[in-house]
């Protein structure tokens, strides 16, 4: 087999003396693991938390500012049902995102019986992950941050504190979709309101001062705008990567495409699941994504 450029860029190796398996610590048994995934990282569980503050300060000026006073009750049921639908739908997707496995490798897996095990044939490869003493599914690669090797990895995102990989790509995307759905909502509730107020009397279009209020919406304003525009792009993003099959790492350090090409109906069906219905839009319906193995571990 020639190995290209690509090829010598990651930690390549053919027999298991090579890869020095008496170095690493099995991997520990399902029965002594955890169920919850969780990242203890200090920035991005201060991230997830502003995350929900925000969502919450929002709907707040929505309900207490806007529509709780209006006099137009059916405005104010269907907005206030609508949005918080959304808030809702956005908040369980960030939940999700963020506690689901993404697709971390069994780290220390890379034993000499684990090795053996696959019963490698002349010329054939398996990759070693130095960091986490772990043998690398193809397009597994190493999260800092979560100190794992992760399955199709896109990025390490903050603000949901987890990785964005093949596990969970679904509901990262449904986080900023919602999100960007209450942020344009809002932003347009915040315009009527402010012409509602010009048109009327500034104390009967709110429960507080027309002081507070001026600043209440003009920071939920900003607010919405601020993450209209990055969950759009956000949003945008992971769909392009999706349809072309190719994570953000992928792009970024331009690696050869060594995996079969399909269509962009079938890469949508492998994130959201078998067959399309209402619960792609559902952050509570795990995905089917068929029984083909995850640890494609050798080339």
């Amino acid at each position: 087999m020639m190995i290209t450029p690509v090829h010598r860029s990651r930690d390549i190796e053919r027999k298991p003396e090579y890869l020095q398996p008496d170095k690493c610590v099995p991997p520990p048994s399902r029965g002594s693991m955890g169920t919850m995934w969780f990242i203890r990282d200090g920035c991005g569980i201060a991230c997830a938390v502003v995350t929900w503050m925000l969502v919450f300060y929002a709907d707040f000026v929505v309900l207490l500012v806007m529509l709780v006073p209006s006099r137009d009750y059916v405005y104010s049921v269907i907005n206030g049902t609508l949005f918080n639908t959304l808030a809702f739908l956005a908040l369980a997707s960030h939940f999700r995102a963020m506690l689901t496995d993404p697709g971390a490798v069994p780290k220390g897996n890379a034993t000499k019986e684990f090795i053996e095990s696959l019963q490698l044939k002349p010329g054939q490869v398996v990759y070693k992950c130095p960091k986490c003493c772990s043998i690398k599914p193809d397009r597994a690669h190493h999260c800092s941050v979560c100190k794992r090797c992760i399955r199709k990895m896109d990025h390490h995102c903050p603000w949901v504190n987890n990785c964005v990989g093949e596990n969970n790509q679904k509901y990262f995307v449904l986080f900023t979709m919602y999100i960007a759905l209450i942020s344009l909502h809002a932003l347009i509730m915040v315009g009527f309101h402010f012409l509602y107020c010009f048109e009327e009397d500034w104390t009967k279009c709110s429960s507080f001062s027309p002081p507070t209020t001026v600043i209440l919406l003009i920071l939920l304003c900003f607010e919405a705008l601020l993450f209209l525009i990055f969950t759009s792009v956000m949003f945008g993003t992971q769909v392009h990567s999706i349809c072309t099959d190719e994570t953000g790492i992928e792009q970024l350090k331009k690696e050869e495409r060594r995996w079969a090409k399909k269509t962009k109906w079938m890469n949508m069906k492998a994130v959201f699941g078998h067959p399309f219905s209402i619960a792609w839009l559902s952050p509570f319906a795990t995905p089917d994504q068929g029984k083909a193995d995850p640890y494609q571990y050798v080339v």
